[in-house]
């Protein structure tokens, strides 16, 4: 896959030192963080090796995006560069990285399940009837359930279904139909799949959120990247990107909030075609900046829109692969068509803040 312009060694450094200083602020206490600051620290050399190069490519400390110059509006619109739009930069720092060299629930920084408040137990995440309440999002008309290794479903006994593969620096998300001897456990979902997210772990306030990705498709597939506040409160959320099943190619950026006034969920979504999008790579980014949010395609500003209320909380991410949509466009409900398996494949996620703030 094509990789970003190599680094300065002492940039190499730097980014190291400050990534692992991100994770273990999340993370107090984690020996594992603590023994890759120490390796750091003592493996100078060991830095300038090819693994550690070709991470750095891709996922560079420092980092200067364009954005529009003139004022957002309450209202998205495209950004077309040969508008002459004017154009300003923007700063900043990396603040959180995972290239997916392991296996994406070793260390605690993603989890596999929708967090829940202090009243839901621990326990009620991995089996059991009702279990599945955390597992999908059945308003959304969604017809697979989230598993991992650990989950029992209906039962007491992890079933050991895992939707995570890594490869090569990639992690795949599958989706796969399930067998029928484990239908009546899985509460009847017709697919298997699996989501990833931060709450708990990371979360921040203004910055630049990226995904490297490949965008399935077929019937009823339906992957995205998007944040939620991290207080559990609903909206605001950011989708930085969702993939249209049925569509090949369509990407659809999109902003939630609610009317301070009539309390009403007001949505502003910006389209895009990315023809490549299933068969190759693609960087998709949201800036969040105190007065606006800009939508990336391959770090080039393709819309954005002032900031809406309610936008005051840090903000944590998700990826997932859901199979099955009541309400979004191009996806619909799985049926014969809809492929048996199908992978939603990331290179790596990286956040950046902003300098000046």
């Amino acid at each position: 896959m094509p990789l970003e312009p190599v680094i300065s060694v002492k940039e190499t450094v730097a980014a190291i030192l400050y990534n692992s200083v991100a994770k273990l602020s999340v993370r107090t206490g984690d020996r594992n963080v603590i023994f890759k600051l120490l390796a750091v620290a003592g493996l100078f050399g060991a830095l300038i090796s090819g693994h550690a190069s070709r991470v750095l490519k891709k996922a560079p400390p420092h980092l200067s995006l364009q954005v529009a110059g003139d004022p957002a509006g309450a209202i998205c619109r495209h950004i077309e560069i040969a508008e002459h739009v004017p154009l300003t930069r923007v700063a900043m720092h990396l603040t959180f990285h995972d290239d997916f060299n392991d296996y994406p629930l070793a260390d605690g920084q993603w989890t596999s399940h929708y967090a829940g408040g202090a009243a839901w137990p621990d326990a009620r995440y991995w089996g059991g009837d009702g279990s599945d309440f955390k597992r999908k999002t059945s308003a959304n008309g969604e017809q697979q359930i989230y598993v991992d290794s650990r989950y029992a479903g209906r039962g007491s006994t992890p079933l050991g279904l895992d939707p995570f593969k890594v490869k090569d620096g990639v992690l795949s998300i599958v989706a796969t139909r399930t067998p029928p001897e484990f239908k009546p456990v899985l509460f009847d979902n017709e697919y298997i799949s699996g989501i990833l997210t931060t709450q708990n772990s990371f979360a921040q306030k203004y910055g630049y959120f990226e995904i490297r990705a490949k965008v399935p498709v077929g019937n009823g597939v339906w992957p995205a990247f998007w944040l939620l506040a991290n207080d559990g409160g609903w909206p605001p959320e950011l989708d930085v990107m969702e993939g249209r099943g049925e569509e090949p190619g369509a990407i659809a950026m999109t902003t939630h909030w609610r009317h301070p006034d009539t309390q009403k969920i007001e949505s502003c979504e910006e389209n895009f075609t990315v023809a490549t999008a299933p068969s190759e790579f693609h960087n998709y980014g949201a800036l969040w900046e105190r007065d606006r949010i800009t939508y990336f395609i391959d770090r080039k500003p393709v819309a954005d829109i002032k900031v809406p209320v309610g936008f005051d909380d840090p903000m944590y991410m998700i990826i997932n692969l859901a199979m099955g949509a009541k309400w979004f466009k191009g996806v619909g409900f799985v049926d014969a068509e809809s492929p048996d398996q199908v992978a939603f494949q990331i290179d790596r996620v990286s956040v950046y803040q902003i300098d000046s703030y």
